[in-house]
């Protein structure tokens, strides 16, 4: 689901990096003003968390791949504004260090994987959860958020790789970025997620959060030592298994590079071209590019990346939250 570079035209990605921007100073403002300070840390686990979901590839129908979020699990956890800043922190350690995902597609990513997602999904379990009494209500919302969720993002996703030939093209009528009108994105990012990602995503969802309420009965603050210690072992046992992503074949819908595209075949029949605004469009070298690193066997570069982003996440959450109690020492 991460849209890559060139696959949407600079004008829908600043439109979609305008439409967040609100979004991103509300959940500044709320989250710094109705968090427990010593709590921010916790947006930093929670972006680790979704920074491992996304590294675990997942076959798909159709010959492509896709992956988790986490995004409605860390709403139903932390809130939907706290959800909202971890997930778009992992999308931009994600695009700025691993190249997954555009730079400047980053906007358009956010808004879907930060922004759709979360607050869809948390909107659901929140309907359910105060509609089903006792504990089985939190767990149909949290599984029915997080599938409604992610599918939600993967509709978003799929409307926007739709209007770009619409909307761009050049005067022989190939596009221009994304070649795949809404007929043909929408059902193939659709089905898949509506088949086998939404689950994937319910099932870690549930699975995570009835660790979590295991570790920490009543609230996600309460028993912070053991509560620390439990999470923090389910982080390394995510890093343990990650390299488990890489057994998934084929390329995510979407994501294909310009060697590949031309030949890719939806609608019917393939390509035959290779868009203009790819091939002359915004080019960014990623440090460790999709999660490998040189001289390295594949499944160590991808343990090394999965450490480095989870240390990343972790640590800028804990720098900023010294440097709010600096400025505000009153209020600790």
């Amino acid at each position: 689901m991460h849209i890559p570079e060139n696959y949407l035209s600079p004008a829908t990605c600043a439109v979609l990096t305008v439409a967040v921007a609100p979004v991103l100073a509300v959940a500044v403002k709320k989250v710094t003003a109705e968090l427990p300070k010593d709590q921010l840390p916790m947006l930093g686990i929670g972006a680790a968390c979704a920074f491992l979901l996304m590294m675990f590839n997942v076959p798909l129908p159709g010959g492509t791949t896709g992956h988790a979020v986490g995004g409605t699990l860390i709403a139903i956890l932390l809130g939907p504004y706290a959800a909202f800043l971890s997930v778009a922190v992992a999308l931009a350690l994600q695009a700025l260090l691993f190249g997954d995902g555009g730079v400047l597609s980053l906007g358009a990513n956010i808004f879907n994987m930060a922004f759709v997602l979360p607050f869809a999904g948390y909107f659901i379990y929140k309907f359910i959860k105060d509609h089903v009494s006792s504990d089985k209500g939190e767990y149909i919302g949290a599984a029915l958020g997080s599938y409604i969720g992610i599918n939600a993002a993967a509709l978003i996703a799929a409307i926007e790789f739709g209007i770009q030939p619409l909307l761009f093209s050049n005067a022989a009528g190939q596009a221009l970025y994304s070649p795949y009108p809404l007929q043909v994105s929408i059902p193939a990012m659709l089905i898949p997620h509506l088949l086998v990602a939404g689950v994937v995503e319910a099932l870690f969802s549930v699975c995570i959060f009835s660790f979590i309420r295991k570790v920490s009965p009543g609230s996600i603050y309460a028993g912070a030592k053991k509560r620390a210690t439990a999470v923090y072992g389910m982080l390394a046992a995510l890093i343990v298994f990650v390299p488990l992503g890489l057994l998934a074949a084929g390329t995510a819908w979407g994501e294909w590079g310009t060697d590949e595209i031309a030949s890719v075949v939806e609608g019917g029949g393939a390509l035959g071209y290779v868009p203009q605004g790819m091939l002359d469009g915004f080019s960014f070298e990623a440090v460790m590019p999709d999660y490998s690193i040189a001289g390295l066997p594949e499944a160590a570069g991808y343990i090394l990346s999965a450490i480095f982003g989870v240390a990343l996440s972790i640590i800028l959450f804990r720098l900023v939250s010294s440097l709010i109690k600096e400025r505000k020492p009153g209020n600790a």
